[in-house]
């Protein structure tokens, strides 16, 4: 029989749910608990497909089961068409109830510190009748609420190697990670090294990320230690608030400290960690006509301040590095 036969007719919704739903819990086991049917009954409904297909869909690894190459295409598909329903689902919901859902926007605010709440209020001023719901997670949590559909795009610092599936990444400008202190610091009144740091305490991102990676490979290559006295934080209010009330470091998108008239940079320039700033959107549907307005409206903010991020790198030049 034919795969396109079985796609017209014979493979249900039932089993893209399915499909989905152990590629997310990464077992049979946990994809049973999540669907609250039996184990058995899980690995019945997947012998179905891949008897209809006639490839294996998974494997098992030593952490649970992986797809196949031919897994991950089905599953990618999958996304896309349970996407597509949901949001048929939420449209009509639209129509029943009179309005429009908000545009939901994923970011980790710390790499869109300025970038998103600039172009929100930009928006806001050309079309007040646009709501919209601000989302914040890690980037892996977002790619997957992108991916289902839960969230219409992206905002904040691009990693495309953390994300997986049909994503389209927009690069709007670069800013660099920089460590920030409370104005007044001791160190300030210092040219210390690197090493001179460690005394200190740290705010530093939750593992794994990938800024987290880079920071510690920034210790190692230096032949240091990571700090001992460390605070995993990554909301950005939250470490704020500690560095100015202790003599804690944290790395921090450099806008943050060219703009907050309390806190100092270290000119401890850490060019290893990513520092592309954009938005990321689905590849395999199109986007709503808010989501086009807040990107043209990203897109202005972000022309802004690239031009503010490069005087303040000039700025800073100027008064000369240290390591």
């Amino acid at each position: 029989m034919e795969n396109h036969q079985l796609f017209g007719g014979r493979l249900k919704l039932r089993h893209l749910v399915l499909l989905v739903t152990i590629a997310d819990e990464g077992s049979f086991v946990k994809a049973a608990e999540a669907l609250y049917v039996s184990q058995p009954a899980v690995t019945r409904s997947v012998r179905e497909v891949e008897e209809l297909i006639g490839v294996d869909l998974f494997v098992r690894g030593p952490r649970g089961v992986v797809p196949t190459p031919a897994g991950e295409i089905l599953i990618e598909r999958a996304r896309s068409a349970l996407g597509s329903l949901r949001r048929a689902s939420e449209q009509i919901e639209e129509v029943r109830h009179g309005g429009p859902r908000p545009l939901r926007v994923g970011t980790n605010l710390a790499g869109a510190y300025a970038l998103l709440p600039q172009a929100v209020v930009t928006l806001k001023q050309a079309h007040p009748e646009i709501s919209i719901s601000v989302v914040e997670g890690t980037a892996e949590v977002l790619a997957t609420s992108l991916q289902r559909s839960e969230l219409d795009l992206l905002v904040g610092r691009l990693d495309p190697g953390t994300y997986r599936g049909a994503l389209h990444h927009i690069r709007l400008y670069d800013e660099a990670v920089r460590a920030v202190v409370r104005r007044g610091h001791p160190v300030l009144s210092t040219t210390p090294h690197l090493a001179d740091l460690l005394p200190y305490p740290w705010i530093l991102p939750l593992q794994p990320s990938t800024l987290r990676a880079e920071l510690d490979e920034m210790f190692a290559a230096a032949g240091l230690a990571s700090p001992r006295d460390i605070t995993e934080c990554s909301t950005l209010l939250t470490s704020r608030e500690i560095v100015l009330q202790t003599d804690a470091i944290a790395p921090l998108p450099m806008l943050i400290g060219v703009r907050d008239d309390l806190l100092d940079m270290l000119p401890l320039h850490l060019d290893t960690v990513p520092r592309a700033i954009g938005i990321t959107l689905p590849a395999d549907r199109s986007v709503s006509r808010e989501a086009r307005l807040l990107v043209d409206a990203l897109t202005e903010t972000a022309r802004l301040l690239a031009a503010e991020l490069r005087n303040a790198t000039g700025a800073t030049r100027r008064t000369g590095p240290w390591v």
